[in-house]
C-alpha cells in the first residue's frame, strides 16, 4: 500500500454511491478498506471503478447477531467506519455509533444520508436530484426556456456527499491525533450541495445573480461563457471571461468586434451570442480545436467520456488508469512524497493477512472468513 493514508484501516458497510464512492477515494490515498457486503446487495458492475482498491471484502448478513459481532470486532481494530444507512438502521442493526465506540472510543463514524441524521426530511427517501432542487443548487441550471436538467449526479452524490465524507472523516483523523477521541461525521447530500453554492450564494446577496436562467455569467447567459455547436454536430466549450481571453476568442473566430456589442454589455449578448453561434457551426469540432490549439481564448472541445482518455495532456498527466481492463480515473490529488497509487481489483494480499492488521488472530480470521460468503 502506498499513499498518504497508509496504515489507516477503514470498515466499509457496503452501500451506493457516496458510500463506495468515499471508500475508493480513501483506498486510493492508501487506506486498508475492509468492504462489508450483503447478501441481498445489488450486483456491482465487474471491475467497477468505485469499488477498486479494497483490501479485502467480506458478505455477511448483518441481521444475524454473529455477523454484528464480526463488524464490532473489525470495528476494535479500525480507525474509521463508514456507513451509507438511513437515519437508524445502523443502531437497529447493533453497529451504530454507540456500538461502535463501546468498542472503540477512537474510531471515526461517518455516516453518509441524503437529507442528514435530523431534521423534517431526515427519514424520507431521495435521490440526487432531489437533494440539489431542495438546496437551491438545480435551479440555476438549464436553458431558460425549459426545465432545469439533472445535471448527471455528480453535485450531491459525489460532491456533497462522498466528498464531503472524505472531508469529515479527515478532519476528524485529525482532530484525533490531539484528543485521542473518536467522533461521528454526519455527512448530509443537502448539507453538501447547499455548500457547493456558496460562491453563488454570495452573489445573489450581493445582487450580482439573477434567478433567471441563462442570464448570468457562469450559466450560459454569457456569450463568452458557453458551449457552441459545431459543423459536424459536436461542441467547443468557451471560457473566456478576461478581456484578454476573450479578445483572443474573437481573433481566433475571425472577427475583428468593432461590428459587436462589447463584452459585458449584457443588453447585447443575445445578439453576439447568436453571431459566435454561427461562426463555429461553420467548421468542425477537430477544425476548431486546432484554431485554438495553444491560444488564450479558453476554448476546447466537448469530449465525450469514451474520448477524454485519449486526449493528449491528460495522457501526459496519467489522468485515466486501466485496471483489469477497464479504463478509470486515476488518484487525485497528487503528492510529492505519499505518491498515491490505484490498486487492481484483485488484492495484493490475502484478506486472512488484512483482517488480522484489524486485530484479529490468525483462528479468528479463519473463522470469520469461513462465515462470509465469498465476495
Amino acid at each position: 500500500m502506498t499513499g498518504p493514508l497508509t496504515g489507516v484501516r477503514v470498515v466499509e458497510i457496503a452501500s451506493i454511491g457516496p458510500g463506495p464512492f468515499a471508500a475508493m477515494v480513501l483506498a486510493d490515498l492508501g487506506a486498508e478498506v475492509v468492504r462489508i457486503d450483503r447478501p441481498s446487495g445489488a450486483p456491482s458492475v465487474p471491475g467497477d471503478p468505485l469499488l477498486r482498491g479494497r483490501a479485502a471484502q467480506l458478505t455477511l448478513d448483518l441481521k444475524s447477531p454473529a455477523a454484528v459481532a464480526s463488524v464490532l470486532r473489525l470495528a476494535s481494530g479500525a480507525d474509521v467506519l463508514i456507513e451509507g444507512f438511513r437515519p437508524g438502521v445502523a443502531e437497529r442493526l447493533g453497529i451504530g455509533p454507540r456500538q461502535c465506540a463501546g468498542v472503540n472510543p477512537r474510531l471515526v463514524y461517518g455516516r453518509v444520508t441524503g437529507w442528514g441524521q435530523e431534521g423534517p426530511r431526515s427519514g424520507e427517501v431521495g435521490h440526487d436530484i432531489d437533494y440539489i432542487a431542495i438546496a437551491g443548487a438545480l435551479h440555476p441550471i438549464g436553458r431558460a426556456d425549459a426545465p432545469p436538467p439533472p445535471p448527471l449526479n455528480l453535485i450531491a452524490d459525489f460532491g456533497g456527499g462522498g466528498m464531503l465524507l472524505v472531508a469529515g472523516v479527515l478532519a476528524a483523523l485529525v482532530e484525533r491525533a490531539g484528543s485521542g477521541a473518536g467522533q461521528v461525521v454526519d455527512a448530509a447530500m443537502v448539507d453538501g450541495a447547499a455548500l457547493l453554492m456558496a460562491m453563488h450564494h454570495g452573489l445573489t446577496a450581493s445582487g450580482l445573480w439573477s434567478e433567471a436562467r441563462e442570464s448570468n455569467l457562469l450559466d450560459g447567459g454569457a456569450p463568452f461563457y458557453r458551449c457552441y455547436r459545431t459543423a459536424d454536430d459536436r461542441f467547443m466549450a468557451v471560457g473566456a471571461i478576461e478581456p484578454k481571453f476573450y479578445a483572443a476568442l474573437l481573433v481566433g473566430l475571425g472577427l475583428d468586434g468593432s461590428d459587436l456589442p462589447d463584452q459585458y454589455d449584457r443588453a447585447g449578448w443575445p445578439v453576439l451570442r447568436d453571431r459566435l453561434a454561427a461562426v463555429f457551426a461553420t467548421r468542425s469540432r477537430d477544425a476548431w480545436t486546432a484554431v485554438f490549439a495553444g491560444s488564450e481564448a479558453c476554448v476546447v472541445p466537448v469530449l465525450t467520456p469514451a474520448e477524454a482518455p485519449l486526449e493528449p495532456h491528460l495522457g501526459a498527466r496519467g489522468t485515466f488508469v486501466t485496471i483489469d481492463g477497464l479504463t478509470q480515473p486515476a488518484p487525485a490529488p497528487r503528492f510529492s512524497r505519499s505518491i498515491a497509487a490505484a490498486q487492481a481489483s484483485v488484492p495484493p494480499r490475502s484478506a486472512a493477512a488484512v483482517l488480522q492488521d484489524f486485530g484479529l488472530s490468525a483462528a479468528e480470521a479463519g473463522d470469520l472468513l469461513g462465515a462470509a460468503d465469498p465476495a
